[in-house]
């Protein structure tokens, strides 16, 4: 048994009767046949991050002198009419309206309340058909219908059944169509434009990277995935993408992103957003998800990092992998010279036999050109740091003066108020970092310990000894390169006087 629709009406193609208009035309400029076709005329179309988009469209409408009504089929399903601006040479625009309702078999049966249609029968066993006339009560739940002296519901009896309508009931459409009554002081054909926002029209970008550990470097794709979910089809469209963040867009945060880069690229600027254009028109159809290439570079400089970031001066339960990163530059020195729309990018390595293979993806934000980023690409199968607390003890206030070469001063200057807030103890802290690398070849692990920041209260904690000379990246973080030999294990100690 069939079952009703999300609304309540029969489905047309089970339960609601077939459905056919006897003498009914459309709107002019309207093929109901051919779905390819269209009233579009120039059209370009700027598509925003985040499914906002702006069209503009440029049509030779013949157009009388005085008042007249004009219509634009094949506008968006969603356009947001109070965006609209209309412009013609020798005309003024008096009034707009948007016709939305579709011409669907559902909307047919809900428009057709109270209107007279014909019902046409077969009898599957001899072929012969009836006909007869019903006026329309109701949808809701189904199809009522009164039928001289009966009321009767269409339902799914076997019997196929077929509801013939007069016309097209007023307003409803075979394609979205904006409507424009018109003051014009002249008479002729001239190009009529109209501009609007709509949602529903959206691109991301995606990149394709293959990693060569050989030459530390990377050839690099970029993608636009256009998607368009307007109901409406733009034929043959000036596309043009814009990357940025327009205002209800939410920050760009990009944690992918080690060095924000400071070299301007050689793209087009509008405002605080970069333009991508695609270089040939393209028709974007309804419902449909396209790709087109937009970036393409070779021999970009990379490198593989190892990296473990270790929360505070804390244990770990167990020896935890390294995570593996690929780190690399869009400067133009560094080969890929432009700057990247936030999308996902997708690394791959060739194996032994040169085929490339998938190691991993992450994503970035807007990166402006010159930016180093460190994109993790998953975790390392034989490179592990245990981080351990291998002795705390209690100092005296004394002893924590004597560590006073050491301090590390917030932005540069001991803030000597806090002074007075220090609480009577002081604590020193040695850390143990065992690293074991299972390769058969050395690598280098990037240790970040963090979390050293801990609040006004022990924001002055020192560094006493550390097997090698590490890089103060902030307040809250602290880095050392360690070395790790070929199927080995190795140690690294680190001492931090804190107060807490």
């Amino acid at each position: 048994m069939a079952e009703p629709t999300k609304n309540g009406l029969l489905s047309a193609a089970i339960l609601l009767p077939a459905v056919s208009l006897a003498g009914a035309s459309v709107a002019s400029g309207q093929d109901i046949a051919d779905p390819d076709s269209t009233a579009q005329g120039d059209v370009a179309v700027t598509i925003y991050q985040g499914g906002q988009a702006l069209v503009q469209d440029v049509r030779q409408l013949n157009i009388a002198a005085g008042r007249s009504k004009v219509e634009f089929p094949d506008v968006s399903a969603q356009i947001r009419p109070q965006t609209l601006s209309f412009a013609a040479p020798n005309t003024a625009i008096v009034e707009q309206n948007f016709d939305f309702d579709l011409l669907t078999p559902v909307k047919l049966m809900e428009k057709a309340i109270g209107q007279t249609v014909t019902l046409l029968r077969t009898n599957p066993a001899t072929g012969a058909e009836t006909r007869e006339r019903a006026k329309v009560l109701s949808t809701a739940g189904g199809v009522v219908v009164q039928i001289g002296n009966r009321i009767e519901v269409l339902r799914d009896d076997g019997l196929p059944v077929r509801v013939i309508f007069d016309r097209v009931p007023p307003n409803l459409r075979a394609r979205p169509t904006l409507s424009v009554n018109l003051e014009s002081t002249r008479a002729g054909v001239r190009s009529a434009a109209i501009r609007y926002l709509t949602p529903g029209l959206g691109w991301s970008a995606d990149y394709v990277a293959l990693y060569d550990d050989k030459t530390d470097s990377i050839d690099m794709q970029g993608w636009v995935t256009l998607t368009n979910r307007t109901g409406t089809t733009f034929h043959r469209a000036d596309t043009l993408l814009v990357a940025g963040n327009p205002n209800g867009g939410g920050r760009n945060n990009n944690r992918a992103m080690i060095r924000a880069g400071t070299e301007s690229a050689n793209r087009e600027q509008v405002g605080e957003f970069y333009l991508y254009p695609i270089s040939e028109r393209t028709t974007i159809a309804n419902a449909q998800t396209k790709q087109v290439s937009f970036l393409d570079v070779q021999g970009v400089k990379a490198r593989k990092v190892y990296q473990r970031s270790v929360d505070w001066l804390r244990n770990d339960g167990s020896p935890i992998n390294v995570s593996s990163n690929i780190s690399f530059s869009t400067s133009r020195a560094g080969g890929l010279g432009d700057a990247l729309p936030a999308g996902t990018v997708r690394f791959y390595q060739r194996d032994s036999k040169g085929t490339p293979q998938f190691i991993g993806e992450n994503r970035i934000g807007h990166t402006p050109m010159g930016s180093t980023l460190s994109l993790k690409t998953g975790d390392a199968f034989d490179i592990f740091v245990q981080a351990s607390v291998e002795k705390r003890e209690e100092i005296t206030a004394a002893q924590w003066r004597k560590t006073i070469e050491y301090v590390i001063f917030e932005d540069g200057e001991e803030v000597s108020r806090i002074e007075e807030r220090r609480p009577d103890k002081y604590w020193q802290t040695t850390m143990v970092y065992k690293m074991t690398n299972a390769k058969s070849e050395a690598v280098e692990v990037d240790l970040l310990q963090t979390g050293l920041d801990r609040g006004w209260w022990s924001r002055d904690y020192r560094i006493v000894a550390e097997d090698l000379p590490g890089e103060q990246l902030n307040t809250n973080a602290r880095k050392w390169v360690v070395p790790v030999a070929a199927n080995s294990a190795r140690t690294f100690r680190v001492t931090y006087a804190t107060r807490y």
